[in-house]
């Protein structure tokens, strides 16, 4: 078992997550808003958000994945290139429903590189929402390697590989209900 070390407790996750919700609708207050979920790793971060938002809300999602040849633990003993996007995504489910004239907010597990995000919000600025903001539990400036803002976050971190709270490690952890640091990955990850 890997050494897990909790970042973000349930209860500080609960809190904050509450806030955003109440952020998100004094922001829209009267209007209806569609949360657009990031799969896999926002599905557990959208719903405790929508419990939040007293607004006429629907829901929908997108998968996109970064793809590309990852070294293996031993060839990257760090594991930083295991989760660094390759710079390559693709889209692995489209949105249901139509984007045109709604009030889009994509909501996503971790704003990290930009790379994922900027590739997803130019594909629903091409539906023409009304207004477009993306709602991130956690952001990890220091990785950036495109310039992306979300308009609500729920919290800044270091550069360390967490798990929990939707986060996976090879679809590993999603299920955790506090956000840890996965300290020393697996070498041979289930799924990986």
């Amino acid at each position: 078992m890997p050494d897990l070390k909790v970042l973000l407790s349930r209860e500080t996750i609960a809190k904050r997550v509450a806030e955003m919700g109440k952020e998100i609708a004094r922001d829209f207050d009267g209007q209806s808003i569609i949360l657009v979920g990031v799969l896999k790793g926002a599905a557990i971060f959208l719903s405790d958000l929508a419990r939040h938002i007293p607004l006429d809300a629907t829901f929908d999602f997108i998968g996109v994945s970064s793809y590309g040849n990852r070294p293996t633990v031993k060839e990257d003993p760090a594991g930083h290139a295991a989760w660094d996007s390759l710079g390559e995504v693709r889209l692995t489910k489209d949105m249901d429903s139509s984007m045109a004239d709604r009030n889009v907010i994509l909501v996503e597990d971790i704003l990290d590189t930009g790379l994922t995000l900027n590739y997803i919000s130019k594909l629903v600025r091409a539906h023409q929402p009304k207004s477009l903001r993306i709602a991130a539990l956690l952001d990890k400036p220091s990785r950036r390697k495109q310039p992306i803002e979300a308009q609500y976050i729920g919290f800044t971190i270091p550069d360390a590989y967490v798990v929990g709270y939707g986060l996976d490690y090879a679809e590993r952890y999603r299920n955790l209900p506090d956000i840890c640091v996965l300290e020393n990955p697996p070498e041979n990850p289930v799924g990986a």
